[in-house]
């Protein structure tokens, strides 16, 4: 599995990525269309990945693509549309068949919320880790469905996997995801030089949020009109940086987009992306909330998914820890500082190399810029 580098300061090393659109949702197709998955790129605000080699006897059905529009529905138009939402981001699917076997594959860019765990079709279910290559793990577990299922994140882009017809092995369905590669390397490029403001379906429309786990720590942002307000101008950035404060840069990623979702009782928090890495991919997400507070609610709850939780003290602060692989998380952090009269919550993608370690260094790296920042 090979994915595009972008260096980690954010700059931009190819032109920003600007996917095809349907003008209005009347215009969407009454069925995802078949298309190959080289003519499909060019409809999806993600990475699309096929795979390259696969076992004798197995066969690539041909693709579907889910094209992108506004907000809307029309009358009788239900399939390949989200159920729960009027909002229609893209997405591409295509199956595997071997004999009397057969997966399904969905790839889209999930970006209504920070992706539960980086597997979120996986929620409720035990899942374990399985490194792809230096940088990526897929995720084993049983999807909401109840059908055998993987997921991984590379460049991005959620990978979901799912067994629909007979039984497929771990090892097969790790083979399948080390041969993906993008289907063009120019717009993998690009879509790694394109800020996450820039790509949202949710950022770009202001669509209606929708309420999904965010983390292992209870947080959510009700079904409703979206409160957020996203910018990944450096500028507006770095004033919403300033505006609690809030760290520069963390676990040495740049800031690459953030928001300050406001509703209409004033109650406020910032929510703040700091990527890097092999197609932008490896991500600390942190959301924090001043006097003027928002939905953070600490100490937190837990939520439903099998996890190991736990607290310790950084530099005099309690903090709530929870993950599910410390030698590749994810995880998640909440902890309220008097000093620099904030809540906050820190969450982390998966991937070789992000360890508890790792993720606690940027906890403290957290706590000892926002006391910095606030006391200059």
């Amino acid at each position: 599995m090979t994915t595009t580098d972008v260096e980690t300061t954010g700059a931009a090393v190819a032109p920003a990525w600007v996917p095809r659109t349907v003008e209005s949702a009347a215009g969407l197709d009454l069925v995802p269309p078949p298309l190959p998955p080289g003519e499909a790129q060019a409809w999806c605000n993600f990475v699309v990945f096929t795979p390259t080699a696969l076992p004798v006897g197995w066969v690539l059905e041909p693709g579907t693509i889910r094209r992108e529009a506004p907000p809307g529905r029309v009358d009788g138009v239900e399939a390949g549309r989200t159920p729960w939402s009027s909002n229609n981001p893209s997405a591409y699917r295509f199956e595997v068949t071997a004999g009397g076997r057969r997966l399904r594959v969905k790839e889209f860019l999930y970006d209504w919320a920070f992706p539960a765990l980086d597997h979120p079709c996986l929620w409720n279910s035990p899942t374990r880790a399985v490194p792809v290559d230096d940088t990526t793990v897929v995720w084993f577990g049983t999807d909401y469905l109840g059908h055998r299922a993987a997921s991984v994140r590379a460049a991005r882009t959620t990978i979901e996997i799912s067994v629909l017809d007979g039984e497929f092995t771990d090892d097969e369905l790790l083979a399948l995801v080390r041969s993906l590669q993008p289907v063009s390397a120019e717009a993998a490029l690009a879509l790694s030089a394109t800020p996450f403001a820039d790509l949202s379906y949710w950022a770009r429309y202001d669509a209606s949020m929708v309420d999904v786990p965010v983390g292992l720590w209870r947080f959510r942002r009700p079904d409703r009109p979206h409160e957020g307000a996203w910018t990944a101008e450096p500028a507006g950035v770095a004033r919403l940086l300033s505006s609690l404060p809030l760290p520069a840069a963390l676990g040495s990623l740049a800031p690459d987009s953030a928001a300050v979702f406001e509703n209409q009782a004033g109650r406020s928090e910032i929510e703040v992306v700091y990527a890097g890495g092999p197609g932008r991919g490896c991500e600390l997400r942190l959301i924090a909330q001043g006097a003027a507070r928002g939905r953070l609610v600490v100490p937190s709850e837990r939520e439903s998914h099998p996890c190991t939780t736990g607290r310790l003290t950084l530099e005099d602060v309690e903090v709530q820890l929870a993950w599910i692989d410390a030698r590749y998380g994810p995880f998640d952090a909440v902890w309220a500082d008097p000093v620099a009269g904030l809540e906050l919550k820190l969450l982390s993608t998966t991937g070789v190399g992000l360890s508890r370690a790792w993720f606690l260094s940027a906890v403290r790296e957290a706590i000892v810029a926002c006391r910095a920042r606030g006391a200059g």
